[in-house]
């Protein structure tokens, strides 16, 4: 996962610059770690990442620059890093926050391991507590891997237990080789970027670009969890997010599992009740669930909001290549609706 842009925001208007940049509140103690949305004014989404608050240190490392005051460390996704760099560059000009971003992209890099085992591999791997109530979900700390200082995060993008690691660039090598050595009596294989894209999509998670775009608000794509509307804090696209909520949503995005296995790839068109009502955005087949999944957002074809009612009394299908198939709605995805596995329960 080495592609992965990871920024460094600090500096003496941190913390205000990241109250205005990110949907979600992100001021938590050191060694937390947020999802979040960043938002234009319109509401639209530009970005999803994690945001990690930092500890204040005097030296620098790949790990953390010298900074005083408060510290944010972003992991965004690789293939749209440059946008994000662009869009956190924009507002902290336009607000005239003091404080820097610093790319390390170049300087760290990121292995994931995911799954049931994780823990116990990491466990002979890492000089430090894995358990549930040492090392919490969205937490990190800084811990030796194989003798290499490294990040480890408890976060997952495919719905499982497992952790990040960043690690600086001389110990890339040596951290996965020590993985790979001590994972290889618990079965740990190498997965690639297909596996990911059908395990996230299988787990309901978005995957910007896709089901999550500069024209879809997060209320619109079920993450109004990553939106602080609770509080009183202004941040960048609330009214918009207000005003929509109080309007009611004109489209909501949509879970569809297809029972036939048939490959979709995303533009399939949306039936209810026999009429047009959306496209999907992002498909692929979900291996645990043994389906076609499917996400797209449906609109009421009479402009009215689109309520939950709505969307689970509808009689659906999908259209691929001029033949339709019989869909099922989901208000959110199938596989572990309670989120057991993130937390290690199988």
């Amino acid at each position: 996962m080495s592609y992965f842009g990871k920024f460094y925001l600090v500096g003496a208007d941190a913390s205000k610059a990241a109250d205005w940049l990110f949907s979600a509140d992100v001021s938590r103690p050191p060694g937390s770690t947020v999802y979040t949305c960043m938002l234009n004014p319109q509401g639209g989404t530009e970005s999803d990442l994690t945001v990690s608050r930092l500890a204040p240190g005097p030296e620098a490392s790949a790990l953390a620059p010298a900074f005083e005051g408060d510290g944010f460390y972003l992991a965004v996704g690789g293939a749209v890093a440059q946008h994000n760099w662009s869009h956190i560059t924009t507002v902290l000009q336009d607000q005239r926050f003091r404080c820097q971003l610093i790319d390390s992209s170049e300087d760290l890099g990121m292995i994931s391991i995911q799954g049931p085992a994780s823990r116990a591999v990491l466990q002979e791997v890492l000089d430090a507590d894995l358990s549930n109530e040492a090392f919490p979900f969205s937490t990190h700390k800084l811990v030796r891997a194989a003798g290499h200082l490294v990040r480890a995060m408890r976060l997952s993008f495919v719905g499982e237990l497992g952790w990040e690691l960043h690690i600086p660039r001389p110990s890339c090598v040596p951290v996965y080789q020590a993985v790979m050595a001590v994972g290889a009596k618990h079965g740990l294989v190498n997965a690639g970027y297909r596996a990911i894209d059908s395990l996230s999509i299988e787990k309901g998670y978005r995957h910007w670009h896709a089901d999550l775009r500069p024209d879809d608000s997060p209320l619109e794509a079920g993450l109004a969890f990553t939106c602080k509307l609770r509080s009183s804090t202004p941040f960048l696209g609330r009214e918009a997010l207000e005003k929509q909520r109080a309007e009611g949503l004109r489209r909501r995005l949509v879970c569809f599992t297809v029972d036939e296995k048939v490959p979709m790839f995303g533009l399939e068109a949306i039936w209810r009740d026999g009429q047009a009502v959306g496209h999907i955005r992002r498909a692929d087949f979900g291996f645990a669930i043994d389906k076609t999944l499917a996400y797209g957002y449906v609109r009421d074809p009479s402009g009215g909001p689109v309520s939950l009612d709505f969307v689970k009394n509808g009689s659906y299908s999908l259209e691929r290549m001029g033949v339709t198939y019989p869909a099922q709605a989901h208000v959110k995805s199938p596989f572990d609706p309670d989120n057991k596995r993130v937390k290690g329960i199988y």
